[in-house]
């Protein structure tokens, strides 16, 4: 399962008097950060971006997320029928931000009782994974969440900022940041959570782990919400075919929600990589959806050569 929903918009505001629109401070922030996007990347900031990518290989939390990806994908036969391969529901919507679950999987609900959704997953023993303003609802009231094991939540700078704040009542730190993303998992009490960034890094507590592989570096609004529905699809996965897995110890020794983090990460990534390379600064987030297929076929393909 998916949470996913959105919070009311700031909405552009019209001056009739001088026939011109106002941009929210959101919008003129987005404008900005454009801007400075088209500036390009300066070889200083590629460097940094190379270290920070080598320095996690070398303190082996690096995770071989193509082979767990591979590990953990059902395989297809002509035997099977629609649905055997998992079923995931996607709890989001609102009347100004339609997309975010659109993205996720194709589809929106709007509601008021997400916290009774998540509690009777949690009775069912059914996989939740928490993004976007479902993570206000986390942050606010840990106890929807706290002490389940299938709860993954996916925070962006902002949400990770606030849960760090909120649980451990301290600022992000970069030096360490592996340690204090395992800190804050066990101090929710062993769920798992999916920290976004150059460096995707992601904890149940106990392991940490971080994808650094492919990627772009265009950042369009939607990756996120691909990322959060690529996790419950690799999750159900990952426990429905964790036999698959048993070849090699060191994937059927891992959390399923851990895998499923791993599994998506480097799909996204890899699918990013690919869109950016037809479509550079133009990337948008269904150009990024259009790869997905390729990107799986590439790193787990449907015949594997002999």
């Amino acid at each position: 399962m998916l949470i996913r929903y959105g919070m009311n918009a700031r909405l552009p505001l019209y001056n009739s008097a001088k026939g011109c629109v106002f941009a929210s401070s959101s919008v003129l922030r987005r404008q900005q950060f454009l801007i400075r996007t088209l500036g390009g990347c300066n070889s200083q900031s590629y460097q940094q971006r190379v270290g920070g990518i080598r320095s996690m290989a070398a303190s082996g939390i690096e995770a071989d997320a193509d082979s767990i990806l591979r590990a953990i994908t059902p395989v297809l036969e002509s035997t099977k029928h629609k649905g055997q391969a998992g079923k995931i529901a996607v709890v989001g919507g609102c009347r100004e931000y339609t997309g975010a679950p659109y993205f996720a999987a194709i589809s929106a609900l709007k509601i008021d009782c997400v916290s009774d959704i998540i509690k009777h997953a949690r009775q069912s023993n059914v996989p939740i994974v928490v993004d976007g303003d479902g993570l206000f609802l986390v942050t606010n009231h840990l106890d929807v969440v706290s002490g389940y094991p299938l709860a993954v939540l996916t925070p962006n700078v902002n949400e990770y900022k606030r849960l760090v704040s909120k649980v451990l009542n301290a600022e992000v730190i970069d030096p360490g940041a592996h340690q204090q993303v395992q800190l804050l998992a066990k101090r929710i009490g062993g769920v798992t959570i999916l920290r976004k960034g150059k460096s995707d890094l992601m904890s149940d507590g106990d392991t940490v782990k971080s994808v650094s592989i492919y990627g772009s570096p265009r950042r369009c609004g939607g990756q996120g919400d691909i990322l959060s529905g690529s996790v419950a699809v690799f999750l159900s996965w990952a426990r429905q075919h964790g036999k698959a897995a048993e070849t090699d110890p060191r994937i059927s020794q891992m959390n399923p929600t851990l895998l499923g983090c791993i599994a998506a990460s480097a799909l996204l990534r890899k699918a990013a990589g690919i869109a950016f390379e037809s479509k550079r600064r133009s990337t948008l987030t269904g150009d990024i959806i259009e790869c997905l297929g390729r990107s799986l076929e590439e790193i787990c393909p449907v015949y594997p050569s002999s």
